[in-house]
């Protein structure tokens, strides 16, 4: 490796290493990510939230949360570049911080639903016969409601707060990966590997975590990345009506809301936090699309 080049290593038709053919597979999927540049556009957009979130308190301009009522619904100015709110809070502030938020939900949904989604579709595709029927009906029961009404019924019964809407989101959130998971484990469980593996004493569950599971990965990465954006919304839809974050947390879905009786004459409150939730969607769908293009060629191509 000393004496060839770094990318044509990576590159080898003949790889030497199985960690060299993992590298190389990580680099080409990474130039064809990179070519995409709508794709790279969304990354960018969602490291500079990272970022954002994580610097909030050096980078906010002012307290999120410090109230002056002699500044209140000021437009954008240079005091405060994306104006004030009904309280005279800092709306830039209060967008930076609720980055925050509007990553912890996403994440821990993220975390959450595809893990509970891959168990149950790759355990009803594999067994079959009744425990498929018994697990598909239970999904076939979760998907005939839509996602956000669900969510709501399960905050209305659990309590406003941050803490129930992020597990309201995640338990509405797994049906679609059960399906996926399931297509993908019969169209494996009975592959030649995987009867090999049966052979030489493999039992259920090590042919689920070692064979199965591995395969549905990629699939699974690609619907978090584009159902990203659909979670956000109901996020917001959620603190919108008020059972999501409780004020005076700035969460973008109840700033839109605090901002709605306003928005004739001060567009601006409700539209900055609207402008946020649009961003950071479009980008997630951007990412999406382009982790689709690595991950499943053959279906981007359809």
């Amino acid at each position: 490796m000393t004496d060839i080049p770094t990318r044509e290593w990576l590159l080898s038709d003949a790889p030497q290493t199985r960690a060299q053919a993992r590298l190389g597979a990580i680099y080409q999927g990474w130039l064809t990510f990179r070519a995409n540049k709508l794709a790279m556009f969304g990354l960018i957009i969602l490291v500079l939230l990272l970022l954002m979130a994580i610097f909030a308190p050096w980078l906010a301009p002012k307290d999120p949360f410090a109230q002056d009522l002699a500044g209140r619904l000021k437009p954008p100015s240079a005091a405060n570049w994306l104006g004030t709110d009904a309280l005279g809070r800092d709306i830039l502030s209060r967008l930076i911080y609720g980055s925050r938020i509007t990553l912890f939900i996403v994440g821990t949904v993220a975390l959450v639903a595809p893990v509970i989604g891959l168990f149950v579709g790759t355990v009803a595709g594999f067994a079959g016969g009744w425990v498929d029927q018994v697990l598909m009906r239970i999904t076939d029961i979760f998907l005939a409601f839509p996602k956000l009404i669900l969510a709501l019924a399960f905050v209305a019964a659990l309590g406003p707060g941050i803490g129930n809407a992020v597990l309201a989101l995640a338990i509405t959130s797994w049906p679609p990966y059960a399906r996926l998971a399931r297509a993908e484990t019969l169209t494996i469980r009975n592959a030649d590997y995987i009867a090999a593996a049966r052979l030489q004493g493999a039992g259920p569950l090590r042919l689920l975590i070692g064979h199965v599971w591995p395969l549905c990965i990629s699939s699974m990465i690609v619907r978090v990345a584009l159902d990203m954006a659909g979670i956000i919304l109901s996020a917001a839809g959620l603190g919108f009506l008020g059972l999501g974050a409780q004020p005076p947390m700035p969460e973008w879905g109840a700033m839109i809301s605090d901002g709605r009786t306003y928005i004739l004459d001060f567009w601006w409150v409700a539209a900055m936090p609207g402008m946020a939730i649009f961003i950071v969607s479009l980008a997630f769908n951007l990412l999406g699309d382009g982790l689709r293009d690595v991950l499943d060629p053959k279906g981007a191509k359809e």
